[in-house]
């Protein structure tokens, strides 16, 4: 049950509307709208890619408070075609955003993403700065190469059986660098070693970041991203996107931080986040006069996690519509 201060997940909110966004390249977005028709706009912008919403994506918002868009992005979720990659650029998915705010009637809405959320929040709000009432971001993730090569060649300092089940579904005995588990997953993921080589791997890809996600150990969460429904879009997608370094030039997002310096920010982010580590945030940070930034120290990157969860709705609940007030 929510209190007022102690910041947890709003109750459950069942979909007022459903549907699908049917695009020009036949890709159909899958979405859905919760919470006060009149009230404050705001699109939420789920990981991955190809990690998709879920029920707890809604409870980050008062319903009395705000109007909330959720859709699962190209190939994720309820979307079709699933796990497809065909026309499925970062371009192609801020298209996406910016064509659903026009479907839903929408001037202007708060953009929140966390993860590979907030990459896409950051290429849409500067795609269309206009549209745009402030930020919030978690678990900042800039698509750079240097983040990539963590994630593939990093994150198992931390969580070494893991890592090795991830090495070992590439047919590897050590890791042989970022660049070469990229190509070997990608031979395994266009299906060269059969249909069930890839969705063992997409199993092991997908369980492999669950796994490095949360401060403590969550086995439920590495559950369900080992289920069909996730792994198997989570997985391609993801390598798909880093294979193509997020469609960015490098650092894209930074060097055009000038379009979005004018919006209101709150990032949320966990202090031992291993798979988006703090440096990231702490770049944006700087690079954007005004925004606004809380390192939450008993957190890694889990969006489920307690600390991360009251920082988030905490930041929601402080959003007027044109800034972030009080504490």
């Amino acid at each position: 049950m929510f209190k007022r201060g102690s910041y947890v997940l709003y109750p459950n909110v069942t979909p007022s509307q459903t549907g699908w966004l049917t695009r020009e390249d036949g890709h159909e977005i899958y979405w859905e709208e919760v919470g006060n028709p009149d009230g404050i706009p705001v699109v939420f912008l789920h990981g991955g890619p190809g990690g998709g919403i879920s029920a707890n994506s809604r409870r980050f918002f008062d319903p009395q408070k705000y109007r909330v868009i959720l859709h699962d992005q190209r190939g994720a979720g309820k979307s079709k075609p699933f796990g497809s990659l065909e026309n499925n650029t970062t371009d192609h998915l801020v298209g996406d955003i910016e064509a659903l705010r026009k479907d839903r009637g929408i001037d202007r809405w708060l953009v929140f993403g966390g993860s590979w959320g907030s990459t896409l929040a950051l290429a849409y709000g500067q795609a269309h700065p206009q549209q745009v009432l402030g930020f919030v971001l978690r678990g900042i993730f800039l698509c750079r190469e240097s983040e990539i090569a963590w994630f593939m060649d990093g994150m198992g300092r931390f969580f070494p059986e893991a890592e090795r089940k991830f090495i070992q579904a590439a047919g590897f005995d050590t890791n042989p660098g970022w660049q070469k588990m990229l190509d070997r997953y990608a031979d395994i993921f266009a299906g060269k070693e059969g249909e069930e080589a890839a969705v063992s791997a997409a199993r092991v890809w997908s369980a492999f970041e669950a796994t490095c996600c949360t401060l403590l150990p969550d086995d439920g969460l590495v559950e369900d991203f080992e289920s069909d429904h996730i792994a198997l879009a989570l997985a391609k997608l993801e390598h798909h996107y880093f294979v193509h370094r997020g469609f960015f030039e490098p650092d894209q997002l930074l060097r055009n931080i000038d379009r979005i310096a004018h919006l209101p920010v709150r990032i949320v982010q966990g202090r031992y986040d291993v798979v988006c580590p703090p440096k990231s945030a702490f770049a944006l940070h700087e690079a954007w006069p005004g925004a606004e930034m809380v390192v939450v120290d008993d957190a890694g990157h889990a969006a489920s996690e307690p600390g991360i969860v009251r920082e988030l709705v905490r930041a929601t609940d402080m959003f007027d519509g044109t800034q972030f007030t009080g504490r």
